[in-house]
């Protein structure tokens, strides 16, 4: 059985954080399988452990999506939720490193309608280019693209790279703005290799790809 809310969760989960398509609701578990001391939140919390919870077991998120981090201040590896339930680590970690460690989370906004991203085999966005539309990128060698990317542009859209294809491997956000070195979505080399465009299921349409 779950416990029931201590007064800092309760503060935690009263704040409102409203943003595009409505409220953020999370319910954060110190246990897998939904067990155990519990924490509901609605808006950024820049470290679970203080004063909430020991760890994080189990994740449901009622409305999202949201970002995980494993350090506190949103800070260092990075894992996307969206509105399902993660009863253990593997379910919501495409990462070969098992690290069972989330520290801070926060809403991750979606920009809506339209969805554009560049991608740059060099740092301060030069040399080769890749377009992205309104889709998801399995593989960036499928659509003729080289696997490492030193820079990115994301004009509009909310965006999840990953350093493998088939959407596995670390994950990196791309939220609306520029991004002159992969040290900036916080990479340690200027690999990557699937985007996945983060949606909101009121839009959607079939992209394209283009590359220079």
């Amino acid at each position: 059985m779950a416990a029931q809310l201590s007064a800092p969760e309760q503060a935690a989960a009263s704040k409102s954080h409203g943003g595009l398509g409505g409220s953020y609701e999370v319910t954060v578990y110190e246990l897998e399988n939904f067990q155990g001391k519990r924490c509901e939140l609605s808006a950024e919390c820049p470290n679970l452990t203080d004063s909430l919870l020991e760890k994080v077991g189990s994740i449901q998120v009622e409305s999202g999506p949201w970002l995980a981090f494993v350090c506190r201040a949103f800070r260092g590896e990075q894992f996307v939720l969206e509105k399902r339930d993660y009863p253990c680590w593997d379910a919501w970690s495409s990462s070969r490193r098992h690290n069972d460690i989330l520290l801070s989370l926060r809403p991750l906004h979606i920009d809506i309608p339209d969805h554009k991203l560049y991608l740059f085999e060099s740092p301060a966005f030069s040399g080769r280019k890749m377009e992205i539309m309104d889709d998801d990128v399995p593989s960036l060698w499928a659509h003729g693209f080289q696997d490492c990317v030193a820079s990115a542009h994301a004009i509009t859209g909310t965006w999840v790279g990953y350093e493998f294809p088939g959407y596995r491997g670390s994950q990196y956000m791309f939220e609306r703005g520029e991004y002159c070195r992969w040290n900036e979505w916080d990479a340690n080399q200027p690999q990557l290799q699937s985007v996945c465009l983060i949606r909101d299921q009121k839009w959607h349409k079939w992209g394209c790809f283009l590359s220079s």
